[in-house]
């Protein structure tokens, strides 16, 4: 992957970086510091012949993803998918689909909520393994899709049918929570 130097500059430079996103992936500490340092083994093992396309900075940020998704989908079993179906509003008779409460104007008053903040972790700690890594590393992370394809093994059509799956599962959740509040 590099040689040492750049490697330490690299670590030193996008450390934080490296450990929020594992630490997002892995849901623990632990884990997170446990990826990190796979991923930094690996690629002190690895030479830059190994793959010189793309930049140093971007291969070890996959390799941290990678290993941080690894670490995680070894942690927990694996839940199944979620069926799309569940998901999307219903649709009516006439073929049409049901309308979903819209609580988007009201948000902002509970942007400070606590609770709020638990019933979104909680619905992305909810999610598949791969849903979950591919919603934070497009949504928290602004990963380009080609490179969540490459981290979790699938090809960029899985990548978006992920994403959009778990964003419609967090979705469906606070509604459910602002139902609940009676905020919709």
């Amino acid at each position: 992957m590099g040689n040492a130097n750049d490697l330490e500059q690299i670590v030193e430079r996008d450390g934080d970086r490296l450990y929020r996103v594992a630490l997002r992936i892995t849901g623990c500490a632990e884990d997170a510091e446990a990826a990190i340092e796979a991923a930094l083994r690996a690629a002190a093992r690895t030479t830059d012949a190994a793959d010189t396309e793309s930049p140093l900075e971007s291969r070890l940020y996959r390799a941290v993803a990678r290993a941080a998704h690894d670490r995680r989908r070894r942690r927990r079993p694996r839940i199944g998918d979620i069926a799309v179906e569940r998901l999307i509003p219903l649709i009516d008779v006439e073929g049409h689909f049901e309308p979903m409460g819209d609580w988007s104007h009201r948000i902002d008053e509970h942007a400070l909520d606590r609770r709020l903040h638990e019933v979104v972790m909680d619905a992305i700690d909810a999610l598949p393994v791969d849903d979950r890594t591919a919603l934070i590393l497009q949504d928290l992370e602004g990963a380009p899709t080609a490179d969540i394809a490459a981290i979790l093994g699938d090809d960029v059509p899985t990548v978006k049918r992920r994403v959009h799956r778990a964003r419609l599962f967090v979705r469906r959740r606070l509604s459910e929570y602002f139902e609940s509040a009676g905020v919709a």
